[in-house]
């Protein structure tokens, strides 16, 4: 794939960069990426992947678009109040970069669909806000042997890890299904820590493509917007894992949808 004197202009930033060069964007515009999650997290890792050249995105929502959604989701505006997130984020992507290839899920991640959606990605952001949906995610991308990029908020605070199937850390090694999840007060979160961590998985998901630097294998980096501190925390592989953990492996089974 070569690049035409449009995309020379448009990704010369990244062309003047010795890691990526010419053939690093050739990678992009021929890699995908699935995005799980059209909101807070899902907004700025969409706007950051499709300028950076990512050739093709998926965009998962069964939501409409909310006014309340507005302060956190930039992704959409007041005009798409009532329509489909997908139909939103389409819109806006597409203004941004007409070449964009754009396919559009509607509908929710289930066992039924997952295996067969995620296995046409090369990475998956978790932009989703429960943790049923983070686990399912988790199994799908480990059934499919897919990398994924884990992300959360809540108040002021977030947290990012990326995962290689089999050979990192997973989610399911730092959280555990039966364990009661963090519950939240209802208040927030300030939208601003939604850009912070979105923008976080789109430049993990960006690193995991073009194999460059240290992704956060095996460390989960919390923010916490008050105070303004940043910490990497080790995260080792928990052998009784039910995912990745051998030989306890579980079937891919469960009752979620995200």
């Amino acid at each position: 794939m070569q690049l035409t004197a449009e995309e020379r202009a448009r990704y010369s930033r990244h062309l003047a960069l010795s890691e990526i060069g010419e053939s690093g964007q050739e990678k992009l515009l021929s890699s995908k990426v699935l995005i799980v999650g059209a909101g807070g997290l899902g907004s700025p890792a969409a706007f950051y992947l499709a300028a950076a050249g990512v050739g093709t995105i998926g965009i998962m929502d069964d939501d409409q678009v909310e006014c309340s959604n507005l302060q956190r989701q930039i992704l959409h505006t007041t005009a798409a109040i009532g329509t489909k997130k997908v139909d939103s984020a389409q819109e806006r992507l597409q203004a941004l970069r007409p070449s964009l290839i754009i396919h559009s899920y509607p509908f929710r991640l289930t066992t039924g669909n997952s295996l067969e959606i995620i296995a046409s990605y090369d990475f998956v952001v978790d932009a989703t806000d429960s943790f049923s949906s983070k686990f399912l995610i988790s199994r799908a991308c480990h059934a499919a042997g897919k990398p994924y990029s884990h992300g959360g908020i809540q108040q002021f605070s977030g947290q990012a890890m990326t995962v290689i199937p089999g050979r990192t850390a997973c989610c399911h090694c730092l959280f555990h299904e039966d364990d009661e999840p963090p519950t939240a007060s209802g208040e927030g979160p300030i939208g601003a820590i939604a850009g912070v961590i979105g923008s976080i998985q789109a430049a993990e998901a960006l690193k995991v493509l073009l194999a460059l630097g240290d992704p956060l294998y095996d460390t989960l980096l919390t923010c916490n917007t008050l105070t303004m501190e940043f910490r990497k925390v080790p995260v080792r592989c928990d052998p009784r894992c039910p995912v990745c953990g051998s030989p306890n492996i579980q079937p891919f089974t469960s009752n979620h949808e995200v």
